[in-house]
């Protein structure tokens, strides 16, 4: 159940995609899922994972040019608010969404891709890539949490009262202060702040991944002003424990104005590396 705000805030991002598009409804046990799909059907596929609250739109500055070389498949993740269903089967933990994109990528019929998530996305991509390494050949985290480190004491109480009890306002605040100065698309920032008020949202957390097990390349972009964690730790520990590591930070973007904040810095890196 999503409501008519947050709809029309949806479909105002939807048209900023280019206008070749796809949008799939995609069967798994948990739910039909949402993937925006745009690049050519012969592109090596790559599966991009949003934040929370985010949903797949929020690659819309960064689908043209990915989608120039790559088949592009922005998801709207499973338990959150978009247009993926929260049916069927419960998400319980970890375990339940690995199984989810795994139902996902078979529904899609990819049988290996390239995977890249920002911040909650992110976990979940090093979650799954641990789980199927066969079926990830390059790994991309935006900003990760709860991967390398934990959140900042000060972001987690900034945060607090949007978790307790959300209201547009409440998120709407809680982002103009992580995002200062980097002024994120404005119809984006109504989405993500629209988000909170969607009712019956699941997020699924669980234990850091084991990074030293993740043996593909993975490049880790941080947000040189991220808010969310301690940016240098964030950085140290991905280069000690990535047995194929590359570490590179964007310039002036924290945490939740990522993927938008110079798309074109990211997207020259994501195409770089993935080549």
């Amino acid at each position: 159940m999503s409501l008519p705000a947050f709809d029309r805030a949806y479909d105002e991002l939807l048209a900023r995609w280019p206008e070749s598009t796809e949008e799939r409804d995609v069967p798994t046990p948990y739910g039909r899922t949402r993937v925006h799909v745009y690049g050519p059907p012969d592109g090596s596929p790559l599966v991009l994972l949003p934040g929370g609250s985010a949903t797949g739109l929020v690659w819309f500055a960064n689908a043209p040019a990915l989608g120039e070389r790559h088949r592009v498949y922005a998801v709207d993740l499973a338990g959150d608010a978009g247009r993926t269903e929260r049916r069927g089967a419960a998400l319980r933990n970890a375990d339940d969404m690995t199984a989810w994109l795994d139902a996902l990528l078979d529904g899609l019929g990819l049988a290996r891709i390239h995977l890249c998530g920002h911040s909650y996305g992110a976990w979940l991509a090093a979650r799954y890539a641990l789980h199927a390494p066969q079926r990830v050949d390059r790994l991309a985290l935006v900003d990760p949490t709860q991967i390398f480190a934990g959140f900042r004491l000060g972001y987690l109480l900034r945060a607090l009262p949007t978790l307790l009890r959300p209201t547009e306002a409440r998120a709407r605040a809680f982002l103009a202060w992580e995002t200062a100065g980097t002024h994120p698309d404005e119809t984006w920032q109504r989405l993500h702040a629209l988000a909170a008020t969607v009712p019956d949202r699941k997020f699924v957390t669980g234990g850091r991944p084991r990074t030293a097990g993740l043996s593909m390349p993975v490049l880790v972009l941080l947000g040189e002003r991220s808010r969310a964690h301690d940016v240098a730790k964030v950085a140290d520990r991905a280069r000690r424990t990535l047995p194929q590591g590359e570490v590179a930070l964007l310039p002036g973007a924290t945490h939740h104005s990522l993927p938008l904040t110079d798309p074109k810095r990211l997207n020259d890196l994501l195409t770089d590396f993935l080549s």
